[in-house]
C-alpha cells in the first residue's frame, strides 16, 4: 500500500511529493505493558505505568508517571514509522501531557541496514530532531528533548545491530550532550539482549555549573516479557543519581 506525501520544500530540487511505503501492515493491535521503579538519591520512590500499542507502522502510548506526593504527570503520544523508497525510514513523533507540555520529533535511518527485514544488511545513517513547548515535563527519555540527533549503526544479516549517536541541545543553551553506544542482539532463539552505554554531560540550565556523568542499561526480552535495568548517574544533569528497573509483558 503506498501514500503520496507531499513535501513543499522539495519542489525547488525538482520532486514535488515522494511515495511514502509504509512497514508491513499488521493483523491487529499488538500491546506492551511497562510499569517502572525509579529510585533517586535524595528524592522518593517513583512510578510510571506505560501502555503502548502497535498496529503496523501506527503506534499509541498511554502513560502515567508519579514521584511520592511530589509531582504527578499523564501524557499519552502517537508515533507513526515509514519507509520512504528503499533503505530510508523515517519515523515521526507527537507527545502530549499534563502541566500543558507538547513535544514532537523526526529520525530518520538511512542506508542498506536501515530498515529491518529478512537478508536486510550494511550500515545505516542516523539523524533526528526534537522540540518542545518549553513547559514543565519529567523527561522520562533522558535526553535532551530539544535537539539534534547525528549518528550511524550497523545491521547484520542475523539481525544484531550496533549503533553509535549523539543527541545534543540545539535550543536552550544548556551545553547538554549524550554519546550512546548502543547493542542488540539475539543470545538465543525468543531471547533478544540490549545493551546501552551512555557518556554526557552539560548543565540543567543555561545559568549552572557542568555536570559529567554515564548511564549503563540493559534490557533482556524473552519471549512476551522482557526486563530492564539501569543506572544513571547525574540523571537528567542534575546532580542526583538513579536506579531504575522495568519489567514487562507484551500481548
Amino acid at each position: 500500500m503506498c501514500w503520496w506525501l507531499r513535501l513543499p520544500g522539495l519542489a525547488a530540487l525538482g520532486t514535488a511529493s515522494l511515495c511514502v511505503q509504509a512497514e508491513d501492515a499488521s493483523p491487529g493491535w499488538a500491546f506492551k505493558f511497562t510499569p517502572g521503579w525509579y529510585s533517586t538519591r535524595g528524592a522518593p520512590q517513583a512510578v510510571d505505568l506505560n501502555l503502548r500499542a502497535n498496529n503496523g507502522p501506527q503506534a499509541v502510548w498511554i502513560a502515567h508517571y508519579r514521584r511520592g506526593n511530589e509531582f504527578a504527570q499523564s501524557r499519552a503520544g502517537h508515533e507513526y514509522t515509514a519507509v520512504l523508497a528503499d533503505g530510508v525510514q523515517l519515523v515521526t513523533s507527537l507527545q502530549v501531557a499534563s502541566r500543558g507540555f507538547a513535544g514532537v520529533s523526526l529520525t530518520s535511518q538511512m542506508g542498506p541496514g536501515a530498515v529491518a527485514g529478512e537478508g536486510k544488511s550494511g550500515p545505516y545513517a542516523i539523524a533526528g530532531w526534537g522540540r518542545t513547548n518549553g513547559r514543565e515535563y519529567y523527561n522520562l527519555n533522558f535526553d535532551p528533548n530539544d535537539a539534534l540527533t547525528l549518528g550511524a549503526g550497523w545491521r547484520s544479516a542475523s539481525g544484531a545491530q550496533w549503533s553509535l549517536f549523539n543527541v545534543r541541545d540545539d535550543r536552550l543553551g544548556t551545553g547538554q550532550r549524550i554519546t550512546h553506544l548502543v547493542a542488540r542482539w539475539a543470545p538465543a532463539p525468543g531471547q533478544r539482549l540490549t545493551l546501552d552505554l551512555a557518556l554526557k554531560q552539560g548543565r540543567p540550565d543555561a545559568q549552572s555549573d557542568v555536570v559529567r556523568g554515564s548511564i549503563a542499561s540493559l534490557t533482556w526480552d524473552i519471549d512476551q516479557r522482557f526486563v530492564r535495568m539501569a543506572m544513571d548517574r547525574k540523571v537528567n544533569f542534575s546532580s542526583a543519581d538513579q536506579w531504575r528497573l522495568a519489567a514487562g509483558l507484551r500481548f
